[in-house]
């Protein structure tokens, strides 16, 4: 049987000086980055590297470099990713053929989004319940098509409606690692995106819980 790849790789690069060394594993997590077209997590970065190798320094080293390049390195969804820079969106569209699809969401479909960031996994009737409004189907699923939801367990409660969950195309369209880098609410209110008298933070329903 042929030995792995990853066997026949010398990580630590013993016999290099230190400079050098650094220099090898940049350029080999600036490769694995490049063939990636998700997020690179730590631990698959980890398998490229020496043992004492600390990857936060090392690839804000590769980032340096990507100073006045159209891309640079993205810390999203628990992972790393090459991402092109803002202000060269509109020339890759046209290169492509490519029409402005993007657009902003609606004042509705933005507290909903937020509300399922915050509360998840939540039904669509929790989220009524909290704006005092009907959630329609067709907001759900718009939020659906732009992969930023998506279907999470059924819910306990009568008729086991599903539940709503944020996808990891959620943290990337808004630059997050996490869903802990979420903004507190009130810098949420402070910013505009939701009004104070929504009461978010004080009336948060406990999904199976009897509400009536």
């Amino acid at each position: 049987m042929a030995p792995k790849s990853s066997e026949l790789l010398d990580t630590e690069l013993a016999d290099l000086p230190p400079a050098l060394r650094w220099r090898k594993w940049m350029a080999r997590v600036e490769a694995v980055l490049f063939a990636s077209s998700e997020p690179v997590g730590r631990e698959v970065l980890a398998r490229v590297v020496g043992r004492d190798c600390a990857l936060n320094l090392l690839i804000e080293d590769i980032d340096a470099e990507l100073v006045g390049r159209p891309y640079e390195i993205a810390r999203v969804s628990g992972g790393w990713q090459f991402r092109t820079r803002p202000q060269h969106a509109a020339a890759i569209r046209t290169a492509r053929g490519e029409e402005d699809t993007t657009r902003d969401l609606t004042q509705n479909e933005a507290l909903v989004l937020t509300i399922i960031a915050y509360m998840q996994p939540v039904t669509r009737g929790a989220i009524s319940r909290l704006t005092g409004r009907e959630v329609s189907r067709d907001l759900i699923a718009r939020l659906h098509r732009q992969a930023l939801i998506a279907r999470g367990p059924r819910s306990p409660e009568p008729g086991a409606p599903y539940t709503y969950v944020t996808t990891p195309g959620f943290l990337v369209q808004f630059g997050l690692e996490t869903l802990r880098d979420l903004p507190d609410l009130e810098a949420l209110e402070d910013a505009g995106l939701l009004k104070p008298a929504a009461d978010i933070a004080l009336d948060l329903p406990i999904v199976g819980e009897d509400t009536d």
